[in-house]
């Protein structure tokens, strides 16, 4: 479906008629096992071509992949059970004994776990992070035994952007191949694989899924190397999505698109609204003027800069506390991408906060997805949460004379 507009692929990519019932929607396959032919005997019991067995690939996953393949713009796609064995299925295939990776220093907690922690340990794969936002620091750590670029943008949860295309050009300048972690951004707002990206990581339970109630991941990207990864990571280590939760994760896609548009909306709103209190310590948006990479978010990011945005209120940990417990509609929750607006406060503790910015190292953070709901609730709530933890806003100084 390469000729229609992302909204369209969005709805019928992947789908088709039921030809058993007429169904004019795929069915969900609950199989864990599918017929085999009179004569078996030159199957591959690994093989993925022909439906044989679920973890090798069943048909709710073929069909979710389909679309996710045409949403990123990629030959292929593999859909796993989360977003984290996505991230393991792409380290687990590529990276062997003594290679190096070059890492966002600002990402998800799991894969700081995964390249710093794990994988040094058991394999002796070393990463160096850098500030990705930086192309020359990229260039700076590539090494000869360089074999991936793994980048996340916007990255959790300093909202910081990467110029993907940039990064991708030094990627293969050192012979390594570039990764992008692109939840935070959706195929709505950033196709990587556009830009030069090898292959593209999502986490489906968050905005692809949209619904908050299925938990999968994904990598697109060049048939050769999917196919790879899918052998590798999925039939031999076992990280295969549900028949369910693809079923599930099929269905929310359909409104990527449109809610994608919302989430950005509102996170503008909320954005403009907290960086104008003073109650407020700091807001790390891309849509605002005031983020380090403002400009590269508005050349690189269609049509919006996110649904994602972090802050603080002034006050210690226990007045960040205060604040989200004083809210009332938004919800104190881990996960993102959600119909409904999600809350996380995350303190200063731990290796990965030296890489963030100085005032999140100061005031810890508090991680916020906006959701589908009325801004102007939203503002209000958070308003109300403002007054009782901190007191009524001050009002404005009088203009100098």
């Amino acid at each position: 479906m390469s000729g229609h507009h992302l909204a369209t692929r969005a709805v019928h990519a992947g789908n088709a008629v039921d030809p058993g019932t007429g169904a004019i929607r795929r069915p969900l396959v609950a199989a864990n096992s599918y017929a085999l032919p009179d004569d078996p005997s030159e199957l591959s019991w690994s093989g993925t071509g022909t439906p044989l067995y679920t973890r090798n690939g069943g048909a709710n996953q073929g069909w979710l992949e389909c679309k996710l393949a045409a949403l990123d713009g990629g030959e292929a796609a593999f859909a796993t059970a989360t977003g984290v064995a996505a991230l393991h299925a792409v380290f687990f295939t590529l990276l062997r004994t003594g290679d190096h990776v070059v890492c966002s220093d600002v990402t998800y907690a799991a894969t700081y776990q995964l390249l710093t922690e794990l994988l040094p340990a058991k394999y002796g794969i070393t990463t160096t992070l850098v500030d990705t936002s930086d192309a020359g620091a990229v260039r700076a750590a590539m090494r000869p035994q360089t074999r991936l670029v793994h980048v996340e943008s916007p990255a959790n949860p300093t909202t910081k952007i990467t110029d993907v295309a940039a990064v991708a050009a030094v990627a293969h300048e050192g012979g390594a191949l570039l990764s992008v972690d692109a939840t935070f951004a959706t195929p709505v707002l950033q196709r990587p694989l556009e830009l030069g990206a090898d292959l593209v990581v999502h986490s489906l339970t968050k905005y692809v899924n949209g619904h908050g109630d299925a938990m999968g991941g994904a990598v697109i990207g060049a048939a050769e190397l999917v196919d790879r990864i899918r052998l590798e990571a999925g039939v031999n280590v076992g990280g295969t999505i549900s028949p369910f939760n693809a079923w599930l994760i099929m269905r929310g896609a359909v409104t990527l698109p449109m809610r994608m548009r919302a989430h950005c909306a509102g996170a503008q709103v909320v954005a403009e609204f907290l960086e104008a209190d003073p109650r407020v310590a700091y807001v790390a948006y891309p849509g605002l003027p005031s983020h380090p990479q403002h400009a590269l978010a508005a050349r690189t990011l269609d049509g919006g800069s996110g649904g994602m945005l972090a802050f603080a209120v002034r006050g210690d940990p226990a007045t960040q506390n205060r604040f989200v417990a004083a809210l009332e509609l938004i919800t104190s929750a881990v996960s993102l991408g959600h119909d409904e607006t999600l809350i996380v406060h995350v303190g200063t503790e731990g290796p990965r906060v030296a890489h963030y910015p100085e005032e999140f190292r100061r005031w810890g953070h508090l991680r916020l997805s906006v959701g589908l709901e009325d801004p102007r609730d939203l503002v209000a709530d958070l308003e109300q949460a403002l007054t009782l933890t901190l007191g009524p806003r001050p009002a404005a100084a009088p203009p100098a004379r």
